[in-house]
């Protein structure tokens, strides 16, 4: 029987471990997309590229790095900086990073994407769904649910992984 494919929007190496673990579980084929421009500076992005890289090997499955440009990320948000964590600019973001997504995810010819950034503790799964239900393919999945962060906490420690201390961007820094 063939598995299903999928086009896991990795934000990080910690928050895919659990999300990847789980559709692996599920009996998905995953492929990893680390698409990334919100992240500043350019040496934790690395950091982090690095960390997705080791568990793409860990797994033995496809990694595909998008390009980096923060500063197209940042015209996106402009006039949202001094947003708080979580508002608007969290939201641009977001979109930002689904619709590289969604449009990797139909270049390759994937019929399913989802994204690793439901897992974080302080994003709302919610507003991500919403942000993504315009694109087709995309898949909800709250990975926060089933202790999915603990989980990924534990992984990571097994796996050795990097993990970062802020969302990315040098506005939550």
């Amino acid at each position: 029987m063939k598995k299903k494919s999928i086009l896991l929007h990795t934000c990080c190496a910690p928050c895919a471990s659990t999300s990847g673990e789980r559709l692996i579980n599920e009996g998905w084929d995953i492929t990893l997309f680390y698409s990334n421009s919100n992240i500043y500076p350019e040496t934790e992005y690395l950091k982090r590229l690095d960390s997705a890289v080791k568990l793409a090997d860990i797994w033995k499955v496809t990694l595909i790095t998008d390009s980096w440009d923060h500063e197209q990320w940042r015209k996106y948000v402009k006039g949202y900086e001094k947003e708080q964590e979580g508002g608007n600019r969290c939201s641009l973001c977001f979109e930002f990073n689904l619709r590289r997504t969604a449009d990797k995810a139909k270049e390759l010819g994937f019929t399913a994407f989802t994204t690793t950034l439901t897992l974080g503790p302080y994003k709302n799964s919610k507003v991500i769904f919403n942000i993504a239900s315009v694109f087709p393919g995309f898949i909800e999945y709250n990975f926060k649910k089933k202790n999915g962060f603990n989980r990924s906490v534990e992984l990571s420690r097994e796996y050795g992984l990097y993990r970062q201390n802020y969302c990315g961007c040098e506005f939550s820094r």
